[in-house]
C-alpha cells in the first residue's frame, strides 16, 4: 500500500482561501481581502498565509501584483480544492535550519583547522564581491555553510545541512526568493556571515552558534515578509 505524503500547512491553507474566493463567489480579476484580515479570517499566521499565497501564484489561481494587492485569476468552480505540494515550507525549513546548524556549529568550533578559516574568509569574501555587483552569491554562501558543515566531521549531518539548503530551490522557495531577494537582503545576509566567521576564528562557540542562529533567523524573516509583505499589505 502507498504511503500517503503528509499535508503540508501551506496546502491546507491554500484550500481555505480556494474555498473562500468559491464561496464569495469571487471572479476573476477580484482584489482578495488585505493581508492582516484574510489571516484574522481564516484563522492561520500571516507567514503561513503567504506561503500559501505563492502556492496559488505557482498554480496560477491567484496574482500577487507589486504594491497593489492579491487579485483573483482563475478561481476552481466546483473542482477540488487540493494544492499540489510544491516543496517544504520555508519558514519551516528554517527553523529546522536553525535547530541542526545551530548545533553542528558548536561541534565545529572544537576542530576547524586554519586552512578551513582561510576557506570560510575567502568564501565570505567572494560572496561579498558578488552581491556588490549585484549577482547572487548562492553558490559561495552554500559552500561556507557545507564548510562548516564538514568541520563538524559528522557526514550525516552534512548530508542533512546540504538537504536542508538545496530545499531553497523546491517551487515555494524559489518563488518565494523572486519576491524577496535583493541587493539590499545579500549585503545583510553577507555582514550576518562575517559575524559567524568572527566568531570561529575566536573559537567560541556559543558566540558561533548565536551567530549562526541570528543569520538563520534574520533569513528567514527576508524570506517570507520581504517584498511579498509590500505588495500583499
Amino acid at each position: 500500500m502507498k504511503q500517503t505524503e503528509p499535508k503540508r500547512l501551506y496546502q491546507s491553507v491554500a484550500a481555505q482561501i480556494l474555498s473562500l474566493i468559491r464561496q464569495r463567489e469571487l471572479t476573476a480579476g477580484t482584489r482578495l481581502p488585505p493581508e492582516r484580515e484574510l489571516a484574522n479570517t481564516l484563522g492561520v499566521s500571516r507567514p503561513s498565509l503567504r506561503e500559501a499565497l505563492i502556492a496559488l501564484e505557482i498554480g496560477g489561481q491567484i496574482e500577487i501584483r507589486m504594491g497593489s494587492g492579491v487579485y483573483v485569476r482563475d478561481p476552481e468552480e466546483g473542482g477540488d480544492s487540493a494544492v499540489p505540494a510544491l516543496g517544504e515550507s520555508p519558514t519551516e525549513l528554517m527553523q529546522a535550519r536553525m535547530a541542526v546548524e545551530g548545533s553542528v556549529i558548536v561541534l565545529a568550533a572544537g576542530k576547524v583547522s586554519a586552512a578551513t578559516l582561510d576557506k570560510l574568509r575567502r568564501t565570505v569574501e567572494r560572496m561579498k564581491r558578488l552581491a556588490a555587483a549585484g549577482k547572487s552569491p548562492v553558490d559561495a554562501d552554500r559552500q561556507f555553510h557545507m564548510l562548516i558543515a564538514e568541520a563538524a566531521g559528522n557526514s550525516v549531518l552534512s548530508r542533512f545541512v546540504a538537504e536542508m539548503f538545496d530545499s531553497r530551490h523546491d517551487p515555494i522557495a524559489a518563488a518565494i526568493r523572486d519576491h524577496s531577494e535583493s541587493p539590499q537582503t545579500w549585503s545583510a545576509a553577507v555582514h550576518e556571515h562575517e559575524e559567524i566567521l568572527k566568531a570561529l576564528q575566536a573559537g567560541d562557540p556559543i558566540a558561533a552558534q548565536t551567530a549562526m542562529r541570528s543569520h538563520l533567523k534574520a533569513s528567514g524573516e527576508r524570506w517570507i515578509t520581504g517584498e511579498l509583505l509590500q505588495q500583499v499589505g
